[in-house]
């Protein structure tokens, strides 16, 4: 009770605090990013053009590069390195490492937003952190992959630029067994909340895709129902069920991740103008929204 009113108090402050608009900085806004986190399992690291030789046993990627994902001079990419390079597919070869990687939504996503918003986003930044093969768990916060994508994020910050969006898509590793399946909605809830409270960003633009394929037929639609059932602020859903898949009855195609792409580009432009304000952000107005997350966090676990 006692932390519920000290955290009341700070909201009050935090309103009444005066409110003074940050000069641009004309050098530094030349060069400033609209970055977008990718982050999930194989079909958000993308494994479209992916094929097996049933012959030899080698799984090679055709090497097919769709228009709608080709390079873009405004497109970038956070490379294993932590340097911004021109992105090109596929988008998670340094990142997705030991795995043969394909197309995936990321590039289509990016050319979709610039073809739509291209003077008020700028130029874009992908952060490539999804990982095949993974359950949710492996995501949970504290966890290598939680650390490393909150890091990856961070680091694409220090030159300029605001983090838009997190793109998610991940949950077929979760559909091989009942217990995942069951916790999973509690599991992503819990992970939506600690991505934006160590970004620093209670009300972050989420968009995470609901699942087209999966182990289990009947686990599947129990992720699938915990997916579309986010009720949170600023979190949108986009569902895959449907999108052609490869022959392994598990992976997008080519052309399917290229219409993914678009599908979360939609999803995004839903978000604006709010999401990118031409307004000043300013401290206080941050720190409402902030301890405002504080709040309902302490009420829901009380």
């Amino acid at each position: 009770m006692l932390l519920f009113v000290l955290v009341l108090s700070l909201v009050a402050q935090a309103c009444s605090a005066p409110t003074t608009a940050q000069q641009p900085n004309q050098k530094t806004d030349q060069h400033v990013k609209s970055i977008f986190i990718l982050a999930g399992q194989s079909n958000m690291a993308g494994r479209g053009g992916v094929v097996n030789d049933t012959t030899t046993g080698i799984i090679t990627w055709d090497g097919v590069v769709p228009p709608k994902c080709r390079p873009n001079p405004s497109v970038f990419r956070l490379d294993a390195n932590l340097r911004w390079v021109k992105a090109r597919e596929p988008l998670h070869a340094d990142i997705d490492v030991g795995k043969t990687n394909g197309i995936g939504p990321g590039m289509a996503f990016a050319n979709a937003v610039l073809a739509n918003h291209s003077s008020t986003v700028g130029r874009i930044g992908l952060v490539p952190c999804a990982i095949g093969g993974t359950n949710i768990t492996q995501w949970a916060r504290g966890s290598f992959l939680y650390n490393q994508m909150i890091g990856r994020a961070k680091v694409s910050l220090q030159n300029g630029g605001s983090i838009r969006a997190l793109l998610w898509y991940q949950g077929e590793s979760d559909t091989a067994r009942r217990e995942d399946a069951r916790s999973y909605k509690n599991r992503l809830e819990t992970f939506l909340g600690d991505v934006r409270l160590d970004l620093q960003s209670p009300d972050l633009p989420i968009i995470q895709v609901a699942l087209a394929s999966g182990e289990e037929a009947s686990l599947i639609e129990i992720v699938r129902e915990a997916q579309l059932g986010v009720d949170f602020l600023n979190v949108r859903t986009v569902d895959a069920k449907g999108l052609p898949l490869e022959p392994d009855g598990l992976h997008l195609t080519t052309p399917a991740q290229v219409q993914l792409g678009k599908m979360l580009a939609d999803a995004y432009l839903q978000f604006l103008p709010s999401a990118i304000s031409h307004a000043p952000v300013t401290y206080p107005n941050y720190i409402f929204h902030f301890l405002l997350y504080l709040v309902l966090k302490v009420l829901t676990t009380s």
